[in-house]
């Protein structure tokens, strides 16, 4: 095993830079460097005008805007603590998985009552392959696979564009461009943070990791707007 997995990530960084940038993405993440650089925070993406988003609220808007903030909190906090723990080697990886995989249970039911059992059903397959695809990223970082890395990531982002285009195509407030750059940029700001915990830097996994969950939120308040947009009946 590589005892210095920040190497295994800067041999392709040149390639996975290139990747990003075949998906619009390129400057958002200094990878090799291991962090979303200062700047992603100003990036379009990740301080889109949200007043687009915002909405007088009544009780039932409110307790939306609040229940899908949490789902997706727990997704990134998980994320975050399933990273650190395949960083560690620690034994409560698998636990922490586990958890992990209920999330995406749990934010395709939270569709169910809006847009039906399969539909929810889907989401949750698709986010727990969101999940699933990590595991080589982070493996052949960790054991310094660069051709292994690249196919990796690339298979990563592809299915953000999944999520992103399946969000889309259930409701017409959420553009299909906007998915799947805010689901691309949650790909991108993961692997900054990622970078830095194999690296053992952990000071710069939490900055980078607040820079991730913002992003998160944001996209958390646009999803809830959009619903509330698109079953105005349901949440007066």
């Amino acid at each position: 095993m590589n005892s210095h997995p920040r190497v295994a990530i800067t041999t392709v960084a040149l390639s996975v830079v290139g990747l990003l940038g075949t998906f619009g993405l390129a400057g958002c993440s200094t990878i090799g460097d291991g962090a979303v650089a200062e700047g992603a925070q100003t990036s379009e993406v990740s301080t889109m005008d949200m007043s687009q988003h915002k909405v007088e609220t009544t009780s039932k808007q409110l307790s939306l805007y609040t229940a899908m903030s949490n789902l997706w909190a727990e997704h990134m906090e998980w994320t975050y603590a399933t990273v650190v723990a395949f960083a560690q080697e620690s034994p409560a990886l698998n636990a922490s998985l586990e958890r992990l995989l209920q999330n995406q249970v749990d934010i395709g039911d939270a569709i169910k009552p809006l847009y039906g059992d399969a539909a929810g059903d889907q989401l949750t397959v698709l986010l727990k392959e969101h999940i699933t695809d990590a595991v080589p990223v982070l493996t052949a970082a960790k054991a310094g696979d660069s051709a292994a890395l690249e196919t990796a990531v690339a298979d990563w982002y592809a299915n953000a564009v999944e999520v992103g285009d399946f969000l889309a195509e259930a409701n017409p407030n959420w553009d299909k461009a906007e998915m799947e750059e805010m689901m691309k940029m949650h790909i991108t700001q993961t692997i900054a943070y990622a970078s830095d915990a194999l690296a053992g830097d952990y000071a710069k996994a939490i900055a980078d990791y607040g820079v991730a969950e913002q992003h998160m939120q944001e996209m958390s308040a646009m999803l809830s707007a959009g619903l509330i947009k698109q079953f105005p009946n349901k949440f007066k």
